[in-house]
């Protein structure tokens, strides 16, 4: 079989830990090429890799042989360039949060009907292997009815991790719109959804910029949800949680509770009502810290959907839920009250 070619567009810290390498490691990829607009930087990469380097995004996406891109730069270029990619008839991975709005978001997934080819956003916690497990236990019914919940991603911010440490565009609203809740937050309301198996109709939100003060965005945020079923819970998101970082997630329910990524190690601890308890040895959640997990399960994903012809696990439908969940606690924070999130027309996750 054909290998699948590719081409990575933004060469910054999330292509080179994460997109790139996980191509490389899958041998049903083939990196072709590179685009970043610092000419360094791209030269490096491309050399490293031994690909065609661009600076412009549209001379990539002119190389007929390339089936689908990667798109790793600032977030306010996340819609135009996914949806030059497919208009060109590149199937799409997006870093996330997908877009800057919900309208966006709408054009994007119009691009992708329009080409026929795929788009998939980069939530990866619904690949960890203690959130799988915690989803099929809520499935199954096993746990009994969910009451609540509370879910925390912080760490020391982007800085200490991005190519441009503090003058990354992370932290410069003109390019990243949206602070610790756009790059952790996101993540967390993707992996609430997919766990809980439920859409989230209010938030309550305070969003704050107070731990950087050469940021123009949010670096601290805390929001309670509520779903559909009334299930309520808190969702943390931080960028001055200066120790460990913490990625933990803990759902109390009927007839047990479930703690997920909580325990040095245990990836997944079931503690029921009866006192039993069971722990599980699922592997490390991915990371940044030293030491920690790099292997995503996004990109192998991304692939097999391409080669087998199957809707990703986070389409652009999917991608766009979990970006009005941000939306909305930035509007609550805005007009200091609960917003509402609509939900007409969204299924039940069940994935």
């Amino acid at each position: 079989m054909a290998k699948l070619k590719v081409g990575v567009i933004g060469c910054g810290s999330i292509a080179q830990h994460r997109h790139i390498p996980e191509y490389m490691w899958n041998n049903q990829v083939e990196l072709v090429a590179v685009c970043d607009i610092h000419e360094e930087r791209v030269a490096e990469v491309a050399d490293k890799y031994q690909v065609q380097a661009f600076t412009d995004y549209k001379e990539l996406l002119k190389i007929a042989e390339i089936d689908a891109v990667s798109v790793c730069t600032p977030n306010y270029l996340h819609a135009p360039i996914s949806i030059d990619a497919l208009h060109a008839g590149k199937h799409v991975l997006c870093e996330k949060p997908m877009a800057t709005s919900e309208e966006e978001a709408d054009q994007m997934i119009q691009a992708a009907k329009q080409s026929g080819k795929k788009l998939m956003i980069g939530h990866n916690q619904r690949f960890v292997s203690s959130h799988q497990k915690a989803h099929q236990l809520i499935k199954s019914g096993e746990v009994g009815k969910i009451y609540s919940f509370r879910t925390t991603f912080g760490h020391g911010g982007p800085e200490g991790w991005s190519v441009d440490g503090k003058d990354s565009w992370f932290f410069k609203k003109e390019e990243a719109f949206i602070g610790a809740m756009g790059d952790l937050g996101v993540h967390k309301a993707d992996l609430l959804r997919y766990v809980l198996g439920e859409e989230f109709t209010e938030v309550g939100a305070f969003v704050e910029t107070n731990a950087k003060d050469f940021s123009s965005v949010d670096d601290n945020a805390v929001c309670i949800l509520r779903t559909e079923s009334g299930i309520i819970g808190t969702l943390t998101a931080s960028w001055a949680y200066r120790g460990k970082e913490d990625n933990s997630t803990v759902i109390y329910a009927e007839k047990a509770v479930i703690r997920l990524e909580d325990d040095p190690n245990y990836s997944l601890i079931i503690q029921y009502t009866n006192g039993e308890k069971v722990n599980y040895e699922l592997g490390r959640i991915q990371s940044n810290d030293n030491g920690g997990q790099n292997k995503t399960g996004v990109i192998d994903h991304f692939v097999e959907s391409i080669l087998e012809d199957k809707e990703p696990l986070i389409s652009g439908e999917e991608g766009k839920k979990s970006l009005a969940i941000i939306l909305a606690a930035l509007e609550s924070q805005e007009k200091k009250t609960i917003a509402k999130i609509e939900i007409n027309n969204q299924a039940v996750i069940n994935n």
